[in-house]
C-alpha cells in the first residue's frame, strides 16, 4: 500500500504538468489548490528535486516546474523518489543484481511458499507504473479545461 507521500507527490506533480508553461509554480499555490498541507509538500518537494523530476527558482515569482516533458516523466519514477523501492509486501526486495527476493527465506532456511505470489504483484505494480507518464494523468484535464 502506498502512503500519502505517493499521494501528495504524484497530485504536485499532475499540478505542475497542468500548469506547464505558466512559469514556477508556488508550494502554496498547489497546497491551496489541492487542499494539501504546505509544510508536507515542503518535504515532499526535495526528494522531487533531489530525483530530478522538479527544479526551483527563488525569487518573488520563484516556485517550481518540472525539470522534463510530463510525457517522459513515469510514474514509478515519481512514486520510487518518494517511497523508495515498489514492494507490496516488506519482506520482499531486491538485491544489488535486481533479482527479487524474500528476507523470510534466509531465516526460515527453505522457500517462501508466497513469494511467487509477492513477486508477480510486485512486477504488475512496477510495469503499470512504468506505462503511466504524467502526461496521460494530466491530458483528460486539459482537456475539460479546453471545452
Amino acid at each position: 500500500m502506498f502512503s500519502t507521500k505517493a499521494e501528495y507527490g504524484v497530485r504536485i506533480m499532475a499540478h505542475l504538468a497542468a500548469h506547464d508553461g505558466d512559469g514556477p509554480v508556488s508550494l502554496s499555490a498547489i497546497a491551496e489548490a489541492e487542499g494539501l498541507p504546505l509544510a508536507y509538500l515542503e518535504h515532499l518537494v526535495q526528494r522531487l528535486r533531489k530525483a530530478q523530476l522538479v527544479e526551483s527558482t527563488r525569487g518573488a515569482h520563484g516556485g517550481y516546474r518540472l525539470a522534463r516533458e510530463a510525457s517522459d516523466i513515469t510514474m514509478a519514477e515519481v512514486v520510487e523518489a518518494l517511497e523508495g523501492e515498489i514492494a507490496p509486501i516488506e519482506c520482499i526486495s531486491a538485491d544489488p543484481d535486481g533479482q527479487l527476493v524474500c528476507s523470510r527465506e534466509a531465516t526460515l532456511d527453505r522457500i517462501c511458499p508466497t513469494k511467487v505470489l509477492w513477486t508477480r504483484v510486485q512486477g504488475s505494480i512496477v510495469r503499470t507504473l512504468r506505462d503511466i507518464s504524467l502526461n496521460e494523468l494530466v491530458e483528460p484535464v486539459r482537456k475539460k479545461a479546453t471545452v
